[in-house]
Formats: C-alpha cells, sequence, structure tokens
C-alpha cells in the first residue's frame, strides 16, 4: 500500500515540474526594457542552438527554459527560418511565438517594369539581401539555370540568362533567404504569369516565349507612353516582316553593358557597329534575348501589336514619339524634332511622367 501511494505520488512530479517551468516562461527577463532585437533563424539551426542565440542576444535569461518550454508546448515543430522582432520584455513563451508563426520581417524589393539584372543586382545588395556579383553570376550560370528548367519549361531551357524572367513587381523578401531563392521567386512569378492563352497567342503569331520577352523588353525600354506600346510594337513586326533591321538603340546600350560586364558605360557612335549579340544595327532580327525585365502591358503589346504600316519613330523629346510609313517622313520628323534645337529646348522625357502623375491625381 505504502509502495502504490509513492508510485501515485511520483506519477505527479513531471506533472509539478512541468507546471512550474511553463510558470517560469511566462515571465519575461526585463519586463520594463524597450529594447528591440532582431534575430535570425537560419535553416537546420536545431532548438538548443535557437535558445542559446536568444540567450546570447540577451531576449532570455536561461537558454534552458526556452528550449523546454518549446518542447512541452511542441513550438520547436513550428518554428521557421526567418527574421523575427523579439524583446526582453517578452516572455519565452511569447518569443516562441514569435519564432514559430512563420511572420518573418518582410523587405520589400520592386523590380519596376524595365530594369535589367544589373539594376535589380545592385538594388539586393544595397539591400543587404544579395551580393550584386553573385546574383548576376547565377542569373547567367548555365547549371544553376538548369536546375529551373521545370519552372521555366521546355520551350525555354536553353537560355544562357534569365534577363526577361525576373518579373517585375514587389517581392517581399528576408535574410535567411539566398540568392538561389530569390531568383527562383521571381522566375516563378514569371512563368505563373505567362497563361496557356499567352502561349497559344505567341504560336499564332510563330513566336516562342523566349522571343515574345525579347521584344516585349525592347519595347519596355523604348517607350514610357503606355498608348505607344502597341504601336512601338508594331514597328518592330512590319521591319522583321521586311528583313529590316531593328535599330534599336537600348539594344545597343544592353550590349555594351555585357560587354563591359557593368552600367554606366558611356556608349560612343562607334558602338552602333559593334556586333554583340544584342546590337540590332548590327544583327539582323532580335537580339539573341531579352535586355530587361518586360511588365504584362509591353508583353501583351508585343501578343497583340497594333495594325499599322508604319516603320520608324522618332523622340518628341517628351517622353512620346513621331511614327512614319516612309524614310521620307521619317527624315523630315528627325529634322523636326531631333536637328531643330528647339524642339529639344525645355523637354524631358520627365515630362510624361508628370502628365501621368497629374492624371492619376
Amino acid at each position: 500500500m505504502r509502495l502504490l501511494k509513492l508510485g501515485f505520488i511520483g506519477s505527479f512530479v513531471p506533472l509539478i515540474c512541468g507546471a512550474l517551468l511553463y510558470g517560469i516562461a511566462t515571465l519575461p527577463m526585463d519586463s520594463s526594457s524597450t529594447e528591440k532585437k532582431i534575430i535570425i533563424i537560419q535553416r537546420g539551426q536545431s532548438p538548443m542552438e535557437i535558445s542559446r542565440l536568444l540567450e546570447n542576444e540577451k531576449v532570455i535569461s536561461d537558454a534552458r527554459i526556452v528550449f523546454w518550454a518549446g518542447r512541452i508546448t511542441h513550438q520547436w515543430n513550428k518554428v521557421k527560418a526567418g527574421e523575427y522582432e523579439v524583446a526582453p520584455s517578452m516572455s519565452p513563451l511569447a518569443v516562441l511565438g514569435v519564432i514559430a508563426s512563420g511572420i518573418s520581417i518582410p523587405h520589400p524589393v520592386t523590380v519596376r517594369e524595365g530594369e535589367n539584372l544589373y539594376d535589380i543586382a545592385t538594388d539586393l545588395e544595397a539591400k543587404g539581401l544579395a551580393k550584386a556579383a553573385h546574383f548576376l553570376e547565377l542569373s547567367k550560370d548555365a547549371e544553376f539555370i538548369g536546375t529551373l528548367t521545370p519552372t521555366l519549361g521546355n520551350e525555354v531551357v536553353s537560355v544562357s540568362s534569365l534577363e526577361g524572367y525576373l518579373y517585375p513587381d514587389t517581392y517581399y523578401l528576408n535574410r535567411t533567404m539566398s540568392a538561389e531563392d530569390i531568383i527562383r521567386a521571381m522566375v516563378r512569378h514569371s512563368n505563373e504569369r505567362w497563361t496557356t492563352k499567352d502561349a497559344s497567342r505567341a504560336r499564332e503569331l510563330h513566336l516562342s516565349r523566349h522571343q515574345v520577352l525579347t521584344l516585349a523588353s525592347i519595347v519596355e525600354k523604348e517607350t514610357g507612353a503606355p498608348e505607344e506600346r502597341p504601336r512601338i510594337a508594331a514597328v518592330f513586326f512590319n521591319r522583321l516582316r521586311k528583313k529590316m533591321r531593328l535599330q534599336s538603340d537600348p539594344t545597343t546600350i544592353y550590349g555594351m553593358w555585357e560587354t563591359y560586364q557593368a552600367q554606366g558605360q558611356k556608349i560612343h557612335r562607334s558602338d552602333l557597329a559593334a556586333h554583340t549579340p544584342y546590337n540590332t544595327y548590327a544583327v539582323n532580327g532580335l537580339p539573341v534575348g531579352p535586355i530587361a525585365n518586360p511588365g504584362a502591358a509591353a508583353v501583351q503589346a508585343v501578343l497583340y501589336p497594333m495594325e499599322t504600316s508604319d516603320l520608324y519613330f522618332v523622340s518628341h523629346n517628351d517622353g512620346t514619339h513621331q511614327f512614319s510609313a516612309d524614310l521620307d517622313a521619317h527624315n523630315r520628323a528627325v529634322r523636326k524634332f531631333q536637328l531643330d534645337r528647339r524642339a529639344r529646348e525645355g523637354k524631358s522625357w520627365r515630362d510624361l511622367k508628370k502628365r501621368e502623375a497629374t492624371a492619376n491625381q
């Protein structure tokens, strides 16, 4: 009978210890503290490693408390890699709740329509999310691109660069994401936005997805006026049909960036004759690939171009263009809008942005 009583009492010991530990885990290390701490939990870190990290960062007083509290409450199974804001004024249980929520501190990165790999890489490095050189290296690495084949699809398995496949949008990243993770997210989004309807329409035009993105990227760089995109696309289609070179300045500039492996290099008149795979003054047809990451509107402009006989366009110096169907008309437009200094005075492509801002008010 005595042994039975001892066994009965002994069975309560773990419960009592658990209750005491749970009670301790509800007490913050410093309830009066106003300090905030940012901790980064990496993939593969063990519960004890995370507990010690919290102790070392002076978020909790004793690693053992949060370790066993997580075991008792089964929270460790829910903890996710990420960047979290916690504080010494929080109890160990509250801290566990934060790191088990999966709601990491977001770092918004916006890929704008017309930005290229160099723009994105620079932005990511400035925000401390990836090294620009590593991001660029991965974006042109055949082996890494090969791992994206299920995402990219078979028709573009041979691409040598991911230029054009990093979809313009705002991405909410965290510091535990690698450059590989970031690229995969952007490419996955691009793939999601390429619909079966788009693919069907591309086949009607006898274009691959890669060719659509290539031409859309040129359209994106040639004009900032939304209403002009289908007409710009039509000009390039018309030139391709007539076996005329596209002669697009943005392709020449991109070819030089690729040559120099950097942006910001000054382009000279002699560069127009440089035989880079992107220079449409020197090569026939489309360049080897996209020169930027086009937005949805530019892609749709290529898939559904305007019906027109235009073969040329020249800038009005305010972000819009004068279109012409023959060389004589084009030369007259060049003399009027480019060679006449008075036509350029006080004008800028930024005027278009101002008009758009006014219209949106």
